[in-house]
């Protein structure tokens, strides 16, 4: 089911940020132009195995947005977007997260106590993002159904695992091994 999605990958440009091999690719980054080919294949594998007895579908922004959109429009079930701009709204709560190429805040909006979610986001690598968000999540609440990174990259999901105790959903596992892309294992594997 993940053909065009490993084709994508397996072609990613790679970039170096410091010491961090970053590959460049639709689902991660919006460039190239994302197939809705792919697209569906990767609403379909979330549909198929996440828990979607839920009430939201939260994203993070930018790169879950497209993923919550298509997962939004297969379900009927509407979504939120985890900001990287402060509104000021009631009850916004601000998140600091720190991953392994920077910093930075996120806001969580429209989010309520007792509600079933089901977060979203399109990689986890060092698990930053993802463990201040769960903890801020459980904090306020909310029931985390499932928590899914389409793609699993280094460490981070262990790093989720070990610090908030849940377990990340991912469909593919990559490294980058000598400047190319390696799928290590999908979903179906």
């Amino acid at each position: 089911m993940l053909e065009e999605v490993k084709k994508s990958l397996e072609a990613s440009p790679i970039v170096k940020k410091g010491d961090y091999n970053y590959f460049v690719n639709p689902i991660s980054d919006g460039v190239p132009a994302m197939d809705p080919t792919m697209l569906r294949e990767l609403s379909l594998a979330v549909y198929k195995y996440a828990d979607l007895d839920i009430d939201k579908i939260v994203a993070v922004e930018a790169m879950g947005i497209h993923l919550a959109t298509a997962l939004s429009l297969a379900t009927d079930i509407p979504f939120v977007v985890i900001r990287k701009r402060q509104y000021g709204l009631p009850g916004e709560t601000e998140v600091y997260q720190k991953t392994g190429y920077g910093s930075s805040n996120l806001y969580v909006n429209d989010l309520h106590a007792g509600e079933k979610i089901l977060l979203i986001d399109d990689v986890v690598s060092t698990g930053g993002t993802l463990v201040a968000l769960i903890k801020t999540l459980k904090d306020m609440g909310l029931d985390l159904k499932s928590v899914v990174a389409i793609i699993d990259k280094g460490t981070g999901k262990e790093i989720v695992k070990k610090e908030t105790g849940i377990d990340v959903l991912s469909l593919v596992k990559l490294d980058v091994i000598d400047g190319k892309v390696v799928i290590q294992e999908t979903i179906e594997d």
